[in-house]
């Protein structure tokens, strides 16, 4: 791969090449990724979907949007570093074709601020919620209908393909979705293969899969023209966008370090775990006399917090120059964290954060709920669609069909496009929008 391909301005629709030189300064058209992500209605609503604790009432604890505010800031700086290196590396970047360290930048703070914009609502658990309705729950009965590839989109419902269909989907006045460069949405896909064969390497591109069958065009189209490289000759994989590496890094980051910042602000870790494990990493950088003037406890963990994000985020910034090469040629297999001297301390606050956090009561607690609410949806809407469209629709069915969006292809003859465009709107509800709806259903608001 080759970084003048790999930092390709073109955008869905473009029938001329967009030359960085010829660019507008104050208005860089990486900068318009970002701006166009952050004022889609599908980003606005991460402000009520979790992160770490399903619908928690209290002020501190982060939302989707704020971690995607954040992974986007880290993103940014990672991105600036790595440019000002890679210009230094490769002067022809910046002499003949006018890139700038600001442009890397830009590019990765435009995909971190994406990078979760396809979740469902209730974190990780929405997604299995969504998969196993369709692998063991009442949505099995569709898997002989389906493609392989269709179905497994489904049973491994994947908010990173979700992104990819919210950023590039075409409607009725919206052609190309949010029509992002090409770089940005490179950069955006860090898993970029489709869900068969599933894991058929221990390579961080095949942990998941990133687009859906519906999206298949539209992925090739993009990867073609960043020109990344192909793995395999029999069904859709490439190798990663370099700067996916650095989305990836820039998330890594957040949730290890302001997951755990969250679980010791309200209590489910004791505040000398954080002297244990984020002095480990920023010992070298901690500033005894300043640490100790601090009187309370969440303006001493943000005082680790921010020494522990700017030493990983060098560390990433080292790593990526020095397997630049193994990542252009696809070679490099891991993420750049997993090469850290930092792996053991980064491993031993994930472990406690999992025991301690997203392991809680409260949490697991929130997540059984979010299951069945999203089983509810899914089925409801499921029969709704699905009777309409074999003409037996029932008078519930249609009352159902008039409070989904017109967005939702009822007419459409494909199953497995009526079957994602109702997982996609489900996927798009934020969590108390999709617990709204599920009382609707059940006819709670008369209660």
């Amino acid at each position: 791969m080759n970084w003048e391909q790999l930092l390709s301005l073109k955008r869905f629709g473009d029938t001329n090449k967009r030359i960085r030189k010829e660019q507008d300064e104050t208005r860089l058209g990486f900068e318009v990724d970002y701006d166009r992500v952050i004022f889609s209605s599908e980003f606005r609503s991460l402000q009520d979907k979790t992160q770490v604790i399903p619908l928690s009432q209290t002020d501190f604890v982060h939302t989707r949007l704020t971690h995607s505010l954040e992974v986007s800031v880290v993103g940014r700086s990672l991105g600036r570093l790595v440019g000002k290196k890679l210009l230094e590396k490769h002067p022809h970047l910046h002499s003949v074709h006018g890139y700038q360290a600001n442009d890397f930048g830009a590019i990765v703070a435009a995909a971190a601020l994406a990078h979760d914009i396809g979740n469902p609502p209730f974190g990780h658990s929405g997604e299995k919620a969504i998969g196993e309705f369709f692998k063991t729950g009442h949505g099995k009965q569709f898997k002989d209908s389906l493609t392989d590839k269709e179905y497994q989109d489904l049973c491994d419902f994947e908010g990173n393909a979700n992104g990819f269909k919210i950023l590039t989907e075409s409607r009725a006045g919206r052609e190309g979705g949010l029509r992002l460069s090409y770089a940005t949405l490179g950069a955006f896909m860090k898993y970029p293969k489709e869900s068969l064969p599933k894991k058929p390497s221990k390579h961080i591109a095949d942990k998941k899969y990133g687009f859906f069958q519906s999206e298949k065009e539209a992925f090739i189209d993009v990867a073609s023209e960043l020109g990344l490289l192909k793995r395999s000759e029999t069904d859709i994989s490439f190798s990663r966008h370099p700067l996916a590496f650095l989305v990836e890094a820039a998330d890594d980051i957040c949730y290890t370090i302001i997951d755990f910042e969250d679980g010791i602000n309200l209590g489910l870790i004791q505040e000398e775990f954080a002297l244990e494990y984020l002095i480990n990493i920023v010992r070298d950088k901690i500033k005894t006399k300043n640490y100790y003037e601090l009187t309370n406890k969440e303006d001493r963990v943000s005082y680790l917090r921010a020494l522990a994000i700017g030493t990983l985020i060098d560390e990433a910034v080292t790593i990526f120059m020095e397997h630049e090469d193994a990542i252009l040629n696809g070679s490099f297999d891991c993420a750049l964290l997993d090469k850290s001297k930092y792996e053991a301390q980064i491993n031993d606050i994930i472990k406690i954060s999992i025991e301690n956090i997203y392991q809680s009561n409260e949490v697991v607690d929130k997540e059984i709920a979010g299951y069945g609410v999203i089983n509810t949806l899914l089925k409801t809407y499921t029969n709704a669609v699905n009777n309409s469209y074999n003409n037996t629709a029932s008078n519930y069915d249609k009352l159902v069909l008039k409070s989904l969006p017109k967005t939702i292809k009822i007419d459409d003859a494909s199953l497995y496009k009526r079957l994602s465009s109702i997982c996609h709107f489900v996927s798009l509800l934020s969590d108390s929008k999709a617990i709204l709806n599920y009382k609707k259903l059940k006819g709670f608001q008369f209660s």
